[in-house]
């Protein structure tokens, strides 16, 4: 595992790129039309784009001519586009949600502290943070949590905490947001069923809904207020790691663990939820875990990947919808992760598709369907569909040498596309 894609190098926190700044000062400065019920205007005013986005924050947009974009045209739109997603994140749930030091959602007035001495944390007690030890359970991670003290901000905040605990790692709890079609919260019957024994397939997301293509047996939990519940991103990437039925997944029948990261929290999805979750999923033994979410590097959300790997898991993870101009997609760029991108029918990348410091396989991201959370099956588009189809072929093979040696060729060389294209036939297009 750990000589695989050996072009990686070790991450860095990203700020936002220059068009991404530009664009939403502009998008800032005049607004966002019919900002209620969509989070972009129409296409005619902005382009047709697919940003990454949860329905907490609303989010209709069109998902066609994508390809007809030139690369310029659709980085900009692409641009423009998660640029408005922040703007309407922050202007509806600002009481929940600011931007850190680097410019990117976390959760207001957290901050996360590793590798703290007792002198450190006595002076940001001092200095009025509150401070709340707590473990990560299987992966043995020490985690201080500061409240920040009244009238700061988390950008000012987090630049004094450096100061005053200079050996220890300093991280916002960063927003992570699903890389594929919008995530419905659903009021639909959650999946339920016996605690799972042996093999398994780890799974962070949303919620996965009782579905008749979900035959196998399924243990979920939650690491979110109101979790673990129903969500139809959720549900369709299970479907697509284990579906054996009216969608049949990458690994039929394979038994799930599914850690729901959202719940009904507006700031759901948060770096030490993801962190917990992965903990729990270590603990209970799973092996392969994937996430289709995707955020900016989180020193937090690093360390408790390199302890996970170091137990044995293999983590695989989506490169987003932002668009190659984007800056690298974590945790998909961390050391060790599987990154994987998506393909449509006609085996191109996805224009939309974003970057990672590496890519190491495609799989089906576009003209597809997976299970929706009433029960039926849905056209799906992104990366994170195409993740859990790479995810479930490693369960059933079982390494990642077993994995390359079934990944087909796409015409025209595998730029692009790593070790090539896996699960092509996992389409359930009927």
């Amino acid at each position: 595992m750990d000589d695989f894609a050996t072009e990686r190098t070790e991450p860095t926190i990203m700020p936002l790129t220059r068009a991404y700044i530009l664009a939403g000062i502009a998008l800032m400065a005049g607004g966002i039309p019919g900002a209620q019920a969509q989070l972009l205007p129409a296409p005619g005013a902005l382009g047709q784009v697919v940003p990454d986005v949860l329905n907490r924050v609303g989010g209709v947009v069109d998902q066609t001519g994508l390809d007809q974009l030139s690369p310029t045209r659709l980085g900009s739109r692409l641009a423009a586009a998660r640029a408005a997603r922040i703007d309407e994140l922050l202007r509806r749930h600002g009481d929940r949600i600011e931007l850190d030091d680097q410019r990117q959602p976390a959760r207001r007035g957290v901050i996360l502290l590793s590798g703290a001495d007792d002198t450190a944390l006595d002076t940001l007690r001092k200095a009025g943070y509150g401070v709340e030890s707590e473990q990560v359970e299987g992966i043995d991670l020490s985690v201080a949590r500061l409240t920040i003290p009244r009238g700061r901000n988390l950008a000012r905040a987090m630049r004094e905490v450096r100061k005053m605990a200079p050996d220890a790692q300093v991280s916002a709890d960063n927003l992570y947001f699903p890389s594929g079609s919008a995530m419905a919260l659903s009021a639909e019957a959650l999946a339920t069923g016996a605690p799972v024994s042996g093999r398994a397939i780890g799974l962070i997301d949303g919620g996965v809904a009782r579905h008749p293509a979900l035959t196998g047996p399924i243990e979920q939990r939650g690491f979110a207020s109101g979790a673990p519940r129903a969500s139809s991103h959720g549900t369709a990437v299970a479907s697509l790691l284990s579906g054996n039925g009216m969608v049949r997944g990458a690994a039929p029948g394979a038994p799930l663990l599914a850690a729901d990261v959202y719940g009904d929290d507006p700031a759901g999805g948060g770096a030490f939820a993801i962190a917990r979750a992965l903990g729990w999923l270590v603990g209970r033994g799973a092996r392969v875990v994937t996430v289709s979410l995707v955020g900016p590097a989180n020193p937090l959300l690093d360390g408790a990947i390199r302890l996970a790997r170091e137990r044995g898991v293999m983590l695989v993870a989506a490169v987003g919808n932002d668009g190659p101009a984007a800056p690298p997609a974590y945790p998909a760029s961390y050391p060790g992760v599987i990154a994987v991108t998506g393909v449509d029918g006609r085996d191109r990348l996805l224009p939309e598709a974003g970057r990672a410091l590496h890519v190491d396989f495609a799989a089906p991201g576009a003209d597809m369907k997976a299970a929706s959370a009433d029960g039926g099956k849905a056209s799906v588009r992104g990366t994170s569909f195409a993740t859990p189809l790479v995810a479930g072929r490693l369960f059933t093979r079982g390494s990642i040498d077993a994995l390359k040696s079934e990944a087909a060729e796409p015409k025209g060389g595998k730029r692009g596309y790593g070790a090539g294209i896996i699960c092509d036939n996992c389409r359930n297009i009927d």
